[in-house]
């Protein structure tokens, strides 16, 4: 199984110019935990999650509604390609302790892999996923 087999295709992203006060609201609407920052040709420059909005700016007493995705945003994406094998996607994962996994493409963004889309996926073993997660629990990962 390939990971385009159990992605989301639709993605909501944002730009480096977006306040963090639209990715939350962006979040919130789409009930996801995390928005791909894309340049204007769609390419992938940053992540953020719903933890780096808590952790990196309102515990620094930081403004929502006045600092940028790119004030906060992770800039070393780990992502994937819609052609991997999903166990090595999930391995990835598990590694580097990540729930979402944006899926790139010819550079563009064209899905997400997270966690939920394998709990969800019929064809992805119970065991796969709770290993993968039991990895991206602990800090020690024997995957």
């Amino acid at each position: 199984m390939r990971v385009k087999d159990c992605m989301t295709n639709t993605v909501v992203q944002a730009s480096p110019e977006t306040t963090l006060s639209d990715v939350a609201k962006l979040m919130s609407s789409n009930k996801v935990g995390s928005i791909p920052i894309c340049n204007h040709q769609n390419h992938v420059v940053g992540l953020i999650t719903d933890r780096d909005i808590i952790t990196r700016c309102i515990a620094n007493n930081l403004n929502c509604a006045n600092t940028k995705a790119s004030d906060i945003m992770n800039t070393e994406v780990i992502k994937t390609t819609p052609d991997t094998d999903l166990d090595e996607a999930c391995k990835c994962m598990a590694e580097n302790q990540i729930r979402r996994l944006p899926v790139i493409e010819d550079g563009q963004i064209v899905g997400m892999l997270s966690m939920g889309d394998l709990a969800q996926n019929n064809n992805v073993s119970t065991t796969k996923v709770g290993q993968t997660f039991e990895c991206i629990c602990d800090q020690v990962c024997n995957c």
